[in-house]
């Protein structure tokens, strides 16, 4: 017996914002399953509209209401009950947020308002003229589905504002790595807006009753966003949990539920699954544990509590953890991460040291290849790989695959350097972008050379006896500009590569400390490591060089 509250089932909440954008333009491929090919295919029991209003774990029983008949009830016993509640969309108490024209994403009805109304609203916006001749949609919330909406909406016309409270979009990557998308988004022509909340919703001119439907948001700053047709509520998503908690299933303080390895709860015979369960995180190990929304861990932890109900207790399957492998396409620009980033281990208090390459996408004399941004975290001691984020055009995703498949197989980054991968010039290199990352670390890890974060750069440059050193041609920074503007304590000086034995001499001989960059970080090692040879100062090379450092240096 299934009970789903609603009138579909199985079906492609992934893909709503791209139907929403017109990607997909068939409404009926958004009903992966319908209740009748449940029942005709796996003479499953569905009932549609079915909200469960109680379960009494005690007595095997769930109380349920038909949702199109009010105050109707039904009783239905149970051998084995499955909890896949999932999430709904966080709707804080902001005033107005109840507004018309403000919706959240959540199910197919949803998605059908949203795009009903995008097609009626040019016919009742009075002031479209007076702002413009393009509608204007605000977007409250710049994870993954809110940048997919971004992107969709732009795709529909729209001219759009994205409202971000963290200082950054895409919370899961760190900033340098999110920086990237950012940037692109502003060039697109979206509005970001980050470090920022929303703190009101309020209608056109004033007026409530008014004929336009138009919304105003006000930001905490004071700020006032022009009219918006329409407001994209993705301020995020908590777990649907209240008739759970209430039936005594114990839940965490953040209404996750709880539990153990094999998917039981605290109660007999009662399992759950998908965003409404709390997991191991695996990474970090000792019991740790985190929640994480994602559709691919749902759906096997749904087949393996079938397994397991079957096998009785006998050799029952472990459920061994998640590790948030995600990736979100925002206009050309694919952005993937697997892991902790550096906000989760600082707050863990866990050592690690990190790594930016910025490798091609494949053979670089094989028309087409595209930069791949690259960063890994590990930890500086052992090497283990505590996650891995990326940002690029083409071949993004699979590189982050790999990391989390060697996450899984507990491989170390010096293991990455020794992968044997797929190579053919169109689809990779001899040294595929992994390889690259991991004999980067391993460097790190063995000492070959000393890393400075992009963090600490300006505050290095402030400090007398610093030199840095940009290896680059000076075509390169003639086009592309300086690392790093005159005017700070350090003494910049600029050597190519090529020449950097030849004039050696002209680094100050009482320099205690130089720093290295180029423009992504190869030809600043193999500086470092001739510097190292010849120099009694400190030798470093600058993490990530020119390409990460100028996304982010305006935020230091």
């Amino acid at each position: 017996v299934l009970l789903q509250s609603g009138p579909d089932v199985s079906f492609a909440s992934c893909g709503m914002p791209y139907y929403i954008g017109g990607e997909i333009t068939d409404r009926n491929q958004m009903a992966v399953q319908t209740p009748e090919s449940l029942r005709k295919r796996f003479n499953i029991d569905v009932h549609v509209n079915t909200r469960v209003t109680k379960i009494d774990t005690d007595n095997k029983i769930v109380t349920a209401t038909d949702e199109t008949h009010p105050g109707s009830q039904t009783t239905i016993y149970y051998d084995q009950l499955i909890l896949a509640v999932g999430s709904e969309p966080l709707k804080p108490p902001i005033p107005g947020i109840s507004r018309k024209g403000l919706f959240a994403l959540r199910n197919l009805q949803d998605m059908d308002a949203i795009v009903g109304w995008l097609n009626d609203m040019p016919n009742k916006c009075t002031t479209c003229s007076e702002y413009g001749t393009k509608m204007h949609a605000v977007v409250a919330g710049a994870g993954f589905v809110g940048l997919e909406m971004v992107e969709q909406l732009m795709r529909r016309g729209l001219e759009v504002t994205v409202v971000e409270m963290l200082p950054q979009v895409l919370g899961p990557l760190d900033v340098e790595m999110a920086a990237i998308i950012e940037d692109d988004l502003k060039a697109k022509g979206v509005n970001v807006v980050t470090g920022d909340g929303i703190q009101e919703f309020l209608p056109i001119n004033g007026n409530e009753h008014g004929d336009d439907p138009s919304t105003v948001v006000k930001l905490r700053s004071g700020k006032l966003l022009p009219p918006a047709q329409i407001v994209i509520l993705g301020m995020g998503v908590k777990p649907d949990t209240k008739v759970v908690a209430e039936a005594g299933i114990e839940c965490t303080p953040r209404g996750h539920i709880v539990v153990n390895d094999y998917l039981q709860t605290n109660k007999e015979s009662v399992w759950a699954a998908g965003d409404a369960i709390e997991v191991l995180n695996p990474i970090v190990g000792n019991g740790d544990k985190w929640a994480v929304p994602l559709a691919g861990p749902a759906n096997r932890q749904g087949r393996m509590i079938a397994d397991n109900i079957f096998r009785d207790g006998q050799n029952m399957r472990r459920f061994k953890g998640t590790y948030a492998a995600s990736v979100v396409r925002v206009f050309e620009l694919i952005g993937a991460c697997v892991g902790m980033n550096e906000k989760m281990l600082s707050a863990k208090g866990l050592p690690f040291a990190s790594i930016h390459v910025h490798p091609g996408s494949h053979a670089g004399y094989f028309p087409g290849a595209k930069s791949i941004n690259f960063k890994l975290l590990f930890h500086p001691n052992t090497g283990q790989i505590w996650g891995a984020q990326a940002v690029g055009e083409e071949g993004v995703e699979k590189r982050i695959d790999v990391i989390s498949t060697a996450m899984q197989g507990n491989l170390t980054v010096e293991d990455l350097g020794d992968l044997e991968l797929c190579y053919a010039p169109p689809v990779g290199s001899a040294k595929d972008p992994v390889n690259i990352a991991g004999m980067a670390a391993t460097n790190v890890l063995q000492g070959l050379v000393e890393q400075v974060d992009w963090k600490d750069l300006k505050r290095a440059a402030s400090q007398p006896g610093v030199v840095i050193l940009d290896v680059r041609n000076p075509g390169e920074i003639e086009k592309n500009g300086p690392l790093i503007e005159e005017g700070c304590n350090a003494k910049i000086i600029n050597i190519p590569l090529d020449n950097l034995r030849a004039r050696v001499r002209e680094i100050p001989a009482d320099t205690e400390r130089i720093i290295v960059s180029c423009a992504s970080g190869q030809r600043a090692y193999y500086a470092c490591r001739i510097l190292m040879q010849s120099q009694s100062a400190k030798v470093e090379n600058l993490s990530g060089a020119f390409k990460t450092f100028s996304r982010v240096s305006e935020r230091v």
